[in-house]
């Protein structure tokens, strides 16, 4: 039953006006509740009424209650957790049968933990659908005092409860348990794999999965097309996704535990012609988060960022294509400025990795939360440190400057193609000119490269044409940087045998990247009127150290090859 059968239900009862469901639909997605609850919330409709339009769309006889003629007997049947969780409560027994009232009969995952208490005790199962006052009311039985705030607390977060850690082959039928395996494994095999996202592909005579490991899809199954609504299925019930609803995109995630350790896992879904598609990002702490020096960062780049992110106030910006490891070096900055002392707060779009101590915020544009108003609110919490996911618009963009002004370090990331790009780039977002110099800390742009393996990479011989573009590009290095001559160069191995890599040749990425800082001489290029000549001028100057020439370095260090590097910089 969606919420618009179920409101074009009650406009026949005579309940409701057709022209205010557009209204209540347009209240409900905001609020992110169904159209039922704010129903319910409003005072809008009877329970009753509401009751008795579902029992007639779900065919599930609807049923007043008296809760003075539910004994404690029959509430031992159902624990006070799960019929909170599922919304619902034992009713009656009469024999073999365990006759329950529902709020929702069409939740899946209340039916499967009904079927499961069914089981435990050798009863048959018998629905009534029930109004939220009498659920209610037949909660508050339980127990005194403690139990009813209980009740309260758990009704609140039931819907909306983020944390949970679900078992990935919990639940379920016996027929079906292979659809529940598969799904589990699959999951499993990811983390395993280190892919970074899963692809559930329908396809028209087959439903296709693909990993996407270092920043490369591959697939990694086809299945038989006749499981392709269960598999999906399976995965709307783990993300607490609707079922019915296959005509619009969903967006959910959960968490479980795989090796030990929790995983994240961010879902959406897609519709297609020949069926739902869906993404799953895999967010892994032990592959995401990490240090600095975990990064592939040079010395020199640390030490430097260490003594931005040290200042008492300014902006560091990351620049860079989508997939280029900007929120993870956004991470990393957060772990190292993360202490007791410091009041850290971030803005993200979506969260990603939960950081225990920092204070994450998602923003959801579709309510009027987004990167500005969010801004606005973290000033107000007295905050120390603030990470905004991405500058988008010249009002988020005004607002962090401001921030960074007021004695904030401000962390954001913003699309330009390199670091001297920032500084048109905020021009045209309106930042005035005479303020950059004062709030922004530095500039950083960055790529991710393969990273060769270390136990298989082959050492091969240096052309002529290789030796010559080495020394083209660092010829403007500083000589304590440079290295010493002849040089060296890797490529990937080719060991199917190989227990790193397992054959690929390459093990996961790294960054390369270059740090313009602002300094009292970029200060007056940009004030006085600046070209991409005097920038250039400026970053010589400092002895920044370009993409192409940090990436040239650690492929003449062996840590990644020097094709990857020229084709991925300029």
């Amino acid at each position: 039953m969606t919420d618009r059968e179920l409101l074009d239900g009650l406009v026949v009862r005579g309940a409701i006006l057709a022209e205010i469901i557009p209204l209540i639909l347009r209240d409900s997605s905001a609020a992110g509740k169904t159209a039922e609850d704010l129903l319910y919330e409003r005072r809008m409709v009877e329970e009753k009424i509401v009751a008795e339009v579902k029992s007639t769309l779900l065919k599930v006889p609807y049923k007043a209650i008296n809760s003075d003629q539910i004994s404690e007997e029959i509430l031992k049947f159902i624990p006070r957790e799960t019929a909170l969780s599922y919304r619902l409560a034992p009713l009656e027994k009469k024999d073999k049968l365990l006759i329950v009232g529902m709020l929702h009969p069409d939740d899946l995952r209340a039916q499967e933990a009904l079927r499961f208490i069914a089981k435990q005790n050798n009863l048959s199962l018998g629905v009534y659908l029930v109004t939220p006052s009498d659920l209610s009311a037949i909660w508050r039985k339980y127990g005194g005092f403690q139990s009813d705030i209980a009740a309260a607390v758990k009704e609140m977060t039931a819907a909306g409860e983020r944390e949970k850690v679900v078992e990935l082959e919990e639940g379920g039928s016996q027929a079906d348990a292979p659809i529940i395996k598969i799904v589990a494994t699959t999951l499993r095999q990811a983390v395993e794999a280190r892919a970074s996202d899963v692809h559930i592909e329908p396809q028209r005579h087959s439903l296709r999965i693909r990993f996407r490991v270092d920043g490369a899809l591959k697939q990694v199954a086809s299945l038989p097309s006749s499981i392709t609504m269960p598999v999906i299925s399976r995965v709307k019930v783990l993300s607490n996704l609707k079922l019915d609803e296959n005509r619009v995109p969903q967006d959910g995630r959960f968490r479980t535990l795989v090796n030990g350790r929790e995983i994240d896992y961010r879902v959406a879904t897609f519709p297609t012609p020949n069926g739902e598609k869906v993404a799953i990002r895999v967010l892994d702490p032990q592959t995401g988060l990490k240090g600095l020096e975990g990064l592939g960062l040079l010395p020199n780049h640390v030490e430097i960022l260490d003594r931005v992110i040290n200042r008492p106030y300014g902006m560091v910006l990351i620049s860079g294509p989508t997939g280029s490891g900007k929120s993870t070096t956004l991470y990393s900055l957060l772990q190292r400025l993360n202490k007791e002392s410091s009041n850290v707060m971030s803005l993200e779009d979506p969260v990603e990795y939960f950081m225990e101590g920092v204070n994450q915020s998602q923003v959801r544009p579709e309510i009027g939360y987004s990167f500005a108003t969010g801004l606005r609110q973290i000033l107000r919490q007295d905050p120390d440190v603030i990470m905004v996911g991405e500058i988008r618009d010249g009002e988020t963009a005004g607002l962090a400057i401001n921030a960074a002004l007021t004695g904030h370090i401000v962390l954001s990331t913003i699309h330009t193609n390199n670091s001297l790009s920032v500084v048109p780039r905020m021009l045209d977002l309106g930042v005035p000119a005479f303020l950059l110099p004062s709030a922004v800390s530095a500039m950083i742009a960055q790529r991710l490269v393969l990273r060769l393996c270390p136990e298989c990479k082959e050492e091969i011989q240096v052309s002529a044409e290789a030796n010559k573009e080495i020394d083209s590009v660092l010829s403007s290095l500083s000589p304590e940087l440079l290295p010493s001559k002849p040089y060296r160069l890797w490529k990937a191995g080719n060991k199917p045998d190989c227990k790193t890599c397992k054959g690929k040749g390459t093990s996961g990425r790294q960054a390369i990247m270059e740090i313009f800082l602002m300094s009292p001489e970029l200060g007056n290029i940009i004030s006085k009127g600046f070209s991409e000549t005097a920038l250039k001028e400026e970053a010589k100057k400092q002895k920044m150290v370009t993409l192409r020439e940090d990436g040239v370095l650690k492929a003449l260090h062996g840590d990644i090859s020097l094709e990857e590097v020229l084709r991925e910089t300029l």
